[in-house]
């Protein structure tokens, strides 16, 4: 929900970006109290967002390898091959 605010979702809308971000529970009131001039609430898919927690899950792990929350790499190639190692190491471990 951090980043549910109208300037952040205009930002995304202008990059072509799809977001699904709930809306927060004050930022929903300053909207209701408003009335016609709140505008409309923002589109919210609950099952695109629960499995956004997979995705951050991954993230999380991915960054307990130290070279890669650093990014000590400094070409993207040797990055992309550094997470592509990690993450096949967290899937072995996982089997």
């Amino acid at each position: 929900k951090a980043y549910s605010s109208r300037g952040f979702r205009a930002y995304l809308r202008q990059r072509g970006i799809a977001h699904t971000t709930p809306e927060k529970t004050d930022q929903r009131r300053h909207r209701l109290k408003r009335g016609g001039h709140g505008g409309r609430p923002p589109g919210f898919d609950r099952e695109t967002y629960r499995r956004r927690n997979t995705i951050e899950r991954c993230f999380n792990r991915l960054k307990g390898f130290r070279g890669i929350a650093t990014r000590y790499e400094k070409t993207a190639t040797s990055y992309e091959a550094a997470v592509s190692l990690a993450s096949f190491l967290l899937w072995a471990r996982s089997v």
